[in-house]
C-alpha cells in the first residue's frame, strides 16, 4: 500500500466529511502516520471546506481529532 502525503491524507478527510463521516478513524489514523514522516506537528484544514463551517464545528473537529492524537489548526 502507498504512503500518502499530508496533502492526500487531508484530502481523503474531506471528501469522509462530505460523506457523513464515512471511515474517519482510518483517514485520521492514515493523516497521523503521514504527519509523521513529514515531521509536521499540526494538519492545516480550509475552514470553507468544511461541512460546518463556524466554531462549534471547527472545536468539536479539533477535540475529536486531537482525541485520536491529530493536533488540527485552520487556515486563515
Amino acid at each position: 500500500m502507498k504512503e500518502l502525503t499530508v496533502a492526500e491524507a487531508t484530502e481523503n478527510i474531506y471528501a469522509s466529511l462530505r460523506a457523513d463521516n464515512a471511515d474517519i478513524d482510518a483517514h485520521i489514523a492514515t493523516l497521523k502516520a503521514a504527519l509523521t514522516r513529514e515531521g509536521k506537528k499540526q494538519a492545516v484544514f480550509d475552514p470553507a471546506r468544511l461541512a460546518q463551517n463556524n466554531r462549534s464545528g471547527r472545536k468539536l473537529m479539533q477535540a475529536y481529532f486531537r482525541q485520536r492524537g491529530v493536533s488540527v489548526s485552520f487556515s486563515e
